[in-house]
This record gives C-alpha cells, sequence and structure tokens, in this order.
C-alpha cells in the first residue's frame, strides 16, 4: 500500500491516478485496477444519498463510507473528505473530527476544501499525524457562496491568490493538493511552483495527476460536468438489466425450473 511519501515522490515523474469510492464492491475495482488513490468524497451526497449538494452530508456518514471502501483496499492510499463545517469552525473539534477518519474508519488521509482558515489547521493536523490532502478552486461546499459551480481563478487576482494558497498549505505540510476547475496554465504554473504534487480534476494535463467521480467514469451519472469523461456506459447497462427482469417476472419466465429445486421428501403441507 503507498503511502503518502510514495505519493509525494511521484510528482513530476509518473502520473498519479486517483478515482472516488462510496461502497466496497466499487472500491474493490478500482484498487484492483491499480489506482494510485481512492478518494471517499463528500460527494457520495450527490452519488449515492440523494441529495442535490454535498453539504447535508455528515462527520458519521464519511465514517461509514471511508470504512466500507478501506475494509477492502489492498493497495490504493484511501483518502476521506471532511465534510461541510466539520473542519474549521473549532480547532479541537476539527482534529477530532479528522482523527475519526483514521482511527475508526481506517482512512490514511483526509482532504480539506482550503482557503486562509485552513492553513494554521493543516499544520496542526500534520503535527498530529494526519496526512492532510488540499484542495483549492472549485470547492463545492461553497456552493451557496458561488451560486453555483463556476470556473475559479480565471482572473489575475483570483489566480494569484490560489497560488498563494497552494504555497501556504504546502508550506504547512500538506502533502498533495487537488486542484478543480481552474485554467489549465494556472494550474500548470501552480504545479511547477510546488514541491507536492497537483492532482486536477478540470484543471488541465499538466497537473502530477487526475482525478475523476467514479460515476461519471463509469457512466452512471445522469448529468457529468463537462471537464469529465464517460469512460463506460453503466446505467445503461443496468437499465437494460432491469427491465430484463420485470419483463421476465411479469411474463413467468423467471424463475425457471433452474433457479428453485424441489425437495422429494416432503409431504405435501396444504
Amino acid at each position: 500500500m503507498p503511502t503518502v511519501r510514495d505519493l509525494k515522490a511521484k510528482a513530476g515523474d509518473e502520473p498519479i491516478t486517483m478515482l472516488t469510492a462510496y461502497d466496497a464492491p466499487t472500491a474493490s475495482i478500482i484498487d484492483e485496477a491499480g489506482t494510485d488513490i481512492i478518494l471517499v468524497g463528500d460527494s457520495l451526497g450527490n452519488t449515492s444519498l440523494g441529495y442535490e449538494t454535498t453539504l447535508p452530508v455528515t462527520v458519521d456518514d464519511m465514517v461509514r463510507h471511508t470504512a466500507a471502501v478501506a475494509r477492502v483496499t489492498d493497495d490504493a492510499l484511501v483518502v476521506a473528505d471532511m465534510p461541510f463545517l466539520s473542519i474549521g469552525v473549532d480547532e479541537a473539534a476539527s482534529v477530532e473530527n479528522a482523527g475519526r477518519m483514521l482511527k475508526e474508519a481506517d482512512a490514511q488521509a483526509v482532504k480539506l476544501e482550503c482557503g486562509p482558515h485552513t492553513v494554521e489547521l493543516t499544520e496542526k493536523l500534520v503535527q498530529l499525524g494526519i496526512p492532510v490532502m488540499a484542495h483549492l478552486g472549485l470547492t463545492p461546499q461553497h456552493v451557496n457562496q458561488y451560486g453555483g459551480y463556476p470556473r475559479q481563478g480565471t482572473e489575475q487576482e483570483a489566480a494569484e491568490r490560489i497560488l498563494e494558497l497552494a504555497e501556504a498549505h504546502a508550506d504547512a505540510g500538506a502533502f498533495s493538493l487537488v486542484l478543480e476547475h481552474v485554467p489549465a496554465n494556472l494550474a500548470a504554473d501552480i504545479t511547477r511552483a510546488l514541491e507536492i504534487p497537483t492532482i486536477g480534476i478540470g484543471a488541465g494535463p499538466d497537473c502530477d495527476g487526475q482525478v475523476l467521480v467514479i460515476d461519471d467514469v463509469v457512466g452512471l451519472s445522469e448529468w457529468a460536468p463537462s471537464f469529465s469523461k464517460q469512460f463506460g456506459n453503466v446505467r445503461a447497462e443496468m437499465e437494460s438489466a432491469v427491465d430484463d427482469y420485470v419483463s421476465a417476472v411479469e411474463d413467468g419466465a423467471f424463475p425457471a425450473d433452474e433457479h428453485s429445486h424441489e425437495e422429494g421428501d416432503l409431504e405435501e403441507l396444504y
């Protein structure tokens, strides 16, 4: 199983692969494919729990789903997302919530949606032995502030602010940085400026690695962002299978003789 030290060593050398997972069967497939990092994202709010945003996701939700992923993961680094308001409000509570991901869910690191308020927290967590993956650019937990999910860092001042925050979190001890929905040239500049690996999502090809939501990758989502790519069509396969099942039951074709058995020694009861 790779460590955060191993991931840092890959920066600029070999592309880092990262995908989200929220349950054991999916995590097992991703792990067996040789993916470097499995992120148990708070995107489970959208993908698995039926919410419109990530905001309702709780610490208990994240502990439960991270533990399921960690149980079946042998080779990938498991990173747990810290959900909305679980960090940054009170330092003691932030540390306790992040610590639960390692103590109870067996994650190897946590991911923070970052801002100026998470620099000192990152340093504190790292000092306590909790590895931190930083996240800058589009941070979905700010959906109400953004009024949606717009591109970030498109103006000079905003781009400079993202770079400054990236450097500050790297200096505070973050082992990697997710850059979401920012211009590719900004992501390239930040990648060159940092010694820790950058992992892009909608941030162009020059990051040290890439991450996508697994539902988008396999084609399970009804909608996917423009920067993702569908590598399969699981939704169509599932729809076809479920339609066939319903038809087979309604038509009496299922269960057939081979799907059940009779016990000859049983007497007729009615």
